[in-house]
């Protein structure tokens, strides 16, 4: 894996960096999965789901951000956009422990901002790399305590350290765009949300074998269950160069299946199958407060029902290696300010910001694509 920042290097693969294998069995890659789908649900809501969540609205527990954050947060320009944080977490607590064990508390380690264009016909995802090195701004979480700021932190500490506000108090720090809404996904709902949905069909151009994630598959057109998927959002080894910053191409390229996957397998025309599987959409889902109830959360759906697969553009936040840790990236200034104003003025991404990232480079976009 070459250096980006320059150095033209090969960087060493170590355990819990953006070079090195998970740390753990199964850990890094089933939140991811379960976080981009969260993505997904937000960008296919309107297109049916909304109305049975009348059946399950006990499901929802939401988040009070705005209560925890207060009034010090960039200004709210109410021009018909919208800006979502989707977040992906590590928690071990209940039926998640079915995956593992881990110290210390749950991160995030999948972050998106979803940005819904003005007439929401058009949608933005920049994904947040989880190990990128951030000034991580002082947090008072939803239970009122206060935690310091700290310098050259990991991104995915802030929900570690003060969860959820902390996590969109640092994404609206770095970017200086007003968080609208904050979704949370627990992961052990992924496997069965694909499961529910009969599959999700996927075509891969070339074979993808990675013992890592238990996942072999030859090319051609697969329908993937619950645990094949988790599988492939969690290859590493067997795309591209083998690095974190390619997974996310990866991911990128299941999520679009999953977009069209619901909104071709017929869900909306039985009613049957639509509340099966919005009661495990709403149980794997935890929003904010102003999204936690069957009103909120079916206006919400409504606003986005004209976005498709094709639709959403998505990139990785430009970053580049760091020069003091290999296994850390740090944000391309130039590249990230263009990523952050394009949003705020409600434009496309320019090409020209992701020039000189590390992100967004190799060959795993290219190896799966929708079936």
């Amino acid at each position: 894996m070459t250096d980006s920042s320059g150095g033209g290097r090969i960087l060493p693969l170590r355990p819990g960096g953006v070079g090195g294998p998970p740390s753990g069995v199964r850990r890094l890659g089933v939140w991811t999965a379960a976080a981009w789908s969260a993505a997904a649900l937000v960008l296919v809501g309107g297109s049916g789901l909304g109305y049975v969540y009348v059946k399950v609205d006990g499901n929802l527990e939401g988040v009070d951000i705005n209560q925890a954050l207060g009034t010090e947060r960039p200004k709210n320009i109410d021009n018909g956009s919208m800006d979502i944080l989707v977040l992906g977490s590590d928690s071990r607590a209940g039926a998640n422990g079915a995956y593992g064990t881990d110290e210390g508390a749950a991160r995030s380690d999948t972050a998106m901002v979803v940005h819904v264009y003005q007439g929401h016909k058009k949608a933005g995802v920049v994904s947040i790399p989880r190990d990128t090195l951030v000034e991580r701004p002082e947090c008072t979480d939803t239970e009122g305590a206060v935690h310091a700021g700290a310098p050259r932190a990991m991104f995915n500490t802030a929900y570690e350290v003060g969860g959820p506000a902390c996590a969109v108090k640092t994404v609206e720090a770095m970017s200086g765009i007003r968080m609208d809404h904050y979704i949370e996904v627990d992961f052990t709902g992924f496997t069965k949300l694909i499961d529910e949905l009969g599959g999700v069909e996927v075509t891969t151009t070339r074979p993808i074998d990675d013992s890592k994630s238990h996942l072999s598959l030859p090319p051609g057109t697969h329908t993937l269950d619950g645990e094949q998927a988790l599988g492939l959002v969690r290859t590493r080894k067997g795309v591209g160069d083998g690095s974190d910053l390619g997974r996310i191409q990866l991911q990128q390229a299941f999520m679009k299946a999953f977009i069209d996957q619901v909104r071709n397998v017929g869900v909306f025309s039985n009613p049957k199958k639509l509340l099966d599987l919005a009661d495990t959409g709403s149980k794997a889902i935890t929003p904010d407060s102003e999204l936690d109830s069957v009103s909120e959360l079916v206006g919400f759906a409504r606003g986005l029902s004209a976005l498709g697969a094709e639709d959403v553009h998505m990139v990785t936040m430009p970053v580049r290696y760091d020069p003091l840790d290999p296994n850390r990236v740090v944000p391309v200034e130039t590249g990230t300010a263009q990523v952050w104003w394009a949003l705020k003025q409600d434009r496309p991404i320019p090409a020209a910001a992701l020039e000189d990232s590390a992100g967004d480079k190799g060959e795993a976009a290219g190896v799966v694509s929708g079936g």
